[in-house]
C-alpha cells in the first residue's frame, strides 16, 4: 500500500502575505496565482529530464541549520544557476547568507525573506 509519495506543499503564517507573495514572485521568481499561493508541476521538470524530487527530512531541535532565522522551517526552492541567482538577488538588496555548498547533491545557496524565514536554493547535479 502506497503512502506518502511526494510533498503536497509548503503552508506557513505571514504578517503580511500580500506582500511577501509579490517578495517571492520578483525576488524569486514563484508564479503567484490571484489566490496568493503557485503551485509546481514536477512532471514538467521530468520530462525536460531534471531530476524532479522533494525532501522531506526532519533536523533534531539543537540543529543550528535553520540560523540565523529562529523558525522551525526552512523553503527549499530548486534553481537552475544558483551563482548568478544569487548575485542577483544580492544587486536587489535581498539578504544572502555568505555561506554556499557544493556537494554530489549539488549547490546549495541561503537567503532570508523580509519575515526572517531562512530559504534554502538549490542547483541540483546535472543529470
Amino acid at each position: 500500500m502506497e503512502r506518502v509519495i511526494g510533498l503536497g506543499g509548503i503552508f506557513f503564517k505571514s504578517s503580511d502575505k500580500k506582500s511577501l507573495a509579490e517578495w517571492y514572485k520578483k525576488h524569486l521568481g514563484l508564479p503567484v496565482d490571484d489566490w496568493g499561493g503557485a503551485v509546481f508541476p514536477w512532471a514538467t521538470l521530468a520530462q525536460k529530464n531534471e531530476k524532479a524530487y522533494t525532501v522531506w527530512s526532519a533536523f533534531s531541535n539543537d540543529s543550528t541549520y535553520f540560523e540565523p532565522s529562529g523558525k522551525s522551517f526552512i523553503l527549499n526552492f530548486v534553481v537552475k544557476d544558483l551563482t548568478t541567482l544569487l548575485e542577483t538577488l544580492r544587486k536587489e538588496g535581498v539578504q544572502v547568507m555568505d555561506k554556499t555548498d557544493e556537494s554530489e547533491y549539488g549547490k546549495f545557496g541561503w537567503i532570508v525573506d523580509p519575515e526572517g524565514n531562512k530559504i534554502e536554493l538549490w542547483e541540483p547535479p546535472a543529470v
